[in-house]
């Protein structure tokens, strides 16, 4: 009976491991923002940013919204404050980012376009243009951050709940899914463990 304890010990560590992988990020371009980012705020004795699903999904959305446009004077950085396009489809993607619109409101949104998304070129779009103004306020304390072709759409969030990008308040049906992968795998862990025990 000991040795099947022992096999059982073995093949339960080996699944748990399997389930702990580290995640790595599939958009370097992204990383290296934000490391440059947090660099540039520590080398100004400013906090770190963290990072923000929520911001990052909605981040996404919008770089998605951009890509197919081409990059000139009037898109990103170099723009002059209201001539950008606006986000027409924004109460969609707040919708599903599962976003409420107040919980975005002291938060900032910053783009730019930048050929191939050179990391040199994209870090000074954003640190010495007029979008170091938000990366040096103090205030915000979150990022998300999210590429698409030669896009680059940076989220600034703040650690209030009018710009926390905190998800909207659950509907009564939401937590039909919330049991998700982890219960299926902790269910047949389970399983798995009784039957061991029964025989």
């Amino acid at each position: 009976m000991a040795i099947s304890k022992l096999h059982l010990l073995f093949l339960l560590s080996l699944v748990s491991l399997s389930l702990h992988r580290p995640v790595l990020s599939d958009n370097d371009e992204e990383d290296i923002l934000l490391k440059g980012l947090n660099d540039y705020r520590t080398s100004l004795n400013l906090t770190t940013l963290t990072h923000n699903n929520n911001a990052e999904c909605l981040a996404d959305e919008l770089a998605d919204q951009f890509k197919n446009q081409p990059c000139t004077n009037t898109t990103g950085p170099a723009s002059v404050p209201g001539s950008q396009p606006g986000f027409q489809d924004f109460p969609k993607f707040l919708t599903k980012c599962r976003l409420d619109i107040t919980a975005t409101r002291d938060g900032e949104i910053m783009q730019a376009c930048v050929p191939n998304l050179d990391a040199t070129l994209v870090l000074s779009n954003f640190t010495k243009s007029r979008y170091n103004k938000n990366l040096n306020d103090s205030k915000f304390t979150g990022i998300g951050i999210a590429s698409d072709d030669n896009w680059i759409v940076v989220i600034l969030t703040t650690n209030t709940t009018e710009g926390g990008y905190t998800p909207a308040a659950k509907d009564s049906n939401s937590g039909a899914l919330a049991f998700g992968v982890n219960g299926v795998v902790s269910s047949c862990l389970l399983v798995l463990l009784f039957s061991c025990f029964m025989f």
